[in-house]
């Protein structure tokens, strides 16, 4: 295995005709990174991805490996290993075959044979015996892990990961992402991983990237992006949330006698829906406010930014239920686990300080 490389990619712009693919697209990938793109169909993470591996020109814009231009580099020149969606095996070879097809061009790192190096990556997929196997006798996680060890067999500085788990049922999806985020983790091999699945996103990145119409909306870990949404579409996209927005009615340390927030914080009174809410924002009166809360954060009982919220829906996950109701017009989640039923009217509140603000006009 070569060493990690980090990536950068400056300005990129991919075009096609009147369409842009990708806008202006900056970002940096650390050594050693498990990094993903995560965004709804059609926004542009998998262009960004064929940007990387070389199997699309940038319009416009640099992009690095290892602080190397690869503008113009082939694919095969550019040491990067790629895991597609749909396993894209060699139905007439057998998976040891398949698992050494890189190695026909290239010496295996490290010094070994081909055939030590096909077992070793067989064995760390977890298929130690399967390499005699016609792959089409293979289950579709069983495919994909022989894929996987495809793109790593000749030492690849990256790796790129092109929605692999998507085909596969949620069960065995998370069982695979785990593999793949310990393989990762036991090679210390850079990753730019694609999924639209913002779950997925969240549970085995380092850091992410949420992508929209071509942009990079937002950039950071896990915590960062879910606990601290950059824009009004992260806070929409990531994960469940409840976005507000209103007109800033006062202002001043504490501007409804609000108790329990720390002194130092601002409040604001917004007006949301013709009701008066509470929030830990520094803005000025009349500024436009848009502001979010995790359904987590409204609880029921509270005094607090009461919302009296009619149920519509209630979906059961569990160890929790996710509960859709309405209020003032406006639509509302929230999580519990003893979900009401639906038409009943439920009383939930909030702390000041459970707000994230997204944006704010003056």
């Amino acid at each position: 295995m070569t060493d990690a490389a980090g990536v950068t990619l400056d300005g990129v712009r991919v075009v096609y005709g009147e369409t842009t693919a990708l806008a202006d697209v900056s970002v940096r990938v650390e050594p050693g990174e498990f990094f993903t793109l995560v965004g709804p169909s059609g926004c542009g993470k998998t262009t960004t991805l064929r940007v990387l591996g070389g199997f699309e020109s940038a319009t416009a814009g640099d992009v690095r490996i290892d602080g190397q231009d690869v503008s113009g580099v082939p694919p095969e020149d550019r040491g990067v290993g790629v895991v597609f969606q749909h396993y894209a095996l060699f139905p007439h070879m057998t998976v040891a075959e398949n698992v050494g097809y890189g190695l026909r061009f290239s010496e295996p790192p490290g010094g070994g044979t081909a055939d030590e190096r096909v077992s070793e990556l067989l064995s760390l997929v977890g298929l130690p015996e399967a390499g005699e196997r016609d792959p089409t006798t293979l289950s579709g996680g069983q495919r994909q892990r022989v894929a996987l060890a495809r793109a790593l067999a000749p030492g690849p500085r990256l790796l790129l990961l092109d929605e692999p788990l998507s085909a596969l049922d949620a069960q065995l999806r998370e069982r695979l992402r785990r593999t793949v985020r310990r393989i990762q983790r036991e090679l210390g091999i850079t990753t730019v991983y694609v999924t639209h699945d913002q779950a997925e996103a969240l549970a085995v990145s380092d850091r992410l990237a949420v992508v929209s119409d071509g942009r990079i909306e937002q950039v950071g870990t896990p915590r960062e992006v879910y606990r601290r949404p950059a824009t009004r579409f992260v806070a929409g996209f990531v994960g469940d949330n409840n976005v507000f927005e209103g007109t800033v009615s006062a202002v001043g340390d504490n501007p409804a006698g609000v108790d329990g927030t720390a002194d130092d914080e601002r409040l604001a009174t917004v007006r949301v829906g013709g009701a008066e809410l509470t929030v830990a924002a520094d803005c000025r009166r009349g500024a436009s406010v848009t502001f979010c809360v995790r359904p987590d954060a409204l609880t029921p009982g509270a005094d607090r930014n009461r919302l009296d919220v009619t149920v519509t829906e209630t979906e059961f996950l569990g160890e929790t239920s996710r509960v859709r109701g309405e209020w003032r017009g406006q639509s509302i989640t929230l999580r519990t686990t003893e979900p009401p039923a639906v038409g009943e009217t439920v009383s939930v509140g909030f702390g000041p300080d459970a707000v994230h603000v997204v944006g704010v006009t003056d």
